[in-house]
């Protein structure tokens, strides 16, 4: 690659980070749905055009957001994934990733939380999709859990997704208190322990789903 070619790869890699980091700023204030064009590019500093060289539209944008925070957070999940020890240390070393994720990162998971049910379909159905690929993650590695002995793949999937639904859930929590407050995020964290210890407690002593007539009687005594 010429000198010339890289400085302008360079500039064009300077461009699309300086919108991806306006609409960041911007959205911690308001929607993806209320967030103009022109907006982003007046606070990127850019002209209007220069915004259609990296993406089609504002939902678009949206979508390279979901990916580039989700990164972030795939990241944590395969860490989870990946810690040993019994149950209370890796219920712990799972909260204090979410924590340290938060404090790293908090407007790309504000965004996350946010535009998870958000108006925007298009990123709504990216940030779902996303999930929806964690969870199977998940569901894959409890599988392979002694504990996981004999369960059901829907049942997998049904574990792996109060995970996932609790992890994003305490993510916003951590979002909700200060940053600068240890006292508040120890309250959150603490919360976050028990209710996975619940959670827990409860994949213990389920039964998993039988096969053939009664299956549903005996997957709600569980």
């Amino acid at each position: 690659m010429s000198q010339t070619a890289g400085a302008r790869q360079l500039q064009r890699l300077k461009t699309r980070r300086a919108l991806l980091d306006a609409a960041l700023t911007l959205l911690e204030e308001q929607s993806l749905g209320s967030l103009g064009l022109r907006e982003v590019t007046r606070a990127a500093g850019v002209a209007p055009t220069a915004f259609y060289r990296h993406f089609r539209d504002i939902e678009d944008l949206g979508i390279a957001l979901v990916d580039e925070a989700l990164e972030n957070l795939h990241a944590t999940v395969r860490s989870m994934l990946t810690t040993t020890g019994d149950a209370d240390q890796r219920t712990a070393a799972a909260v204090e990733l979410m924590a340290a994720l938060v404090r790293a990162y908090p407007a790309h998971i504000r965004f996350i939380v946010r535009e998870r049910h958000g108006g925007v379909r298009r990123v709504r159905e990216a940030v779902s999709g996303q999930l929806d690929a964690f969870a199977g993650e998940v569901a894959e590695s409890l599988g392979s859990d002694p504990l996981g002995a004999g369960w059901s793949r829907d049942d997998l999937l049904m574990l792996a997704r109060l995970y996932v639904d609790h992890m994003v859930m305490t993510a916003s929590a951590f979002l909700a208190a200060a940053l600068d407050e240890d006292g508040e995020w120890d309250a959150v964290t603490h919360t976050a322990l028990r209710q996975l210890r619940l959670i827990h407690a409860g994949r213990v002593h389920w039964a998993p789903a039988r096969t053939g007539a009664g299956a549903g009687a005996g997957a709600g005594a569980g």
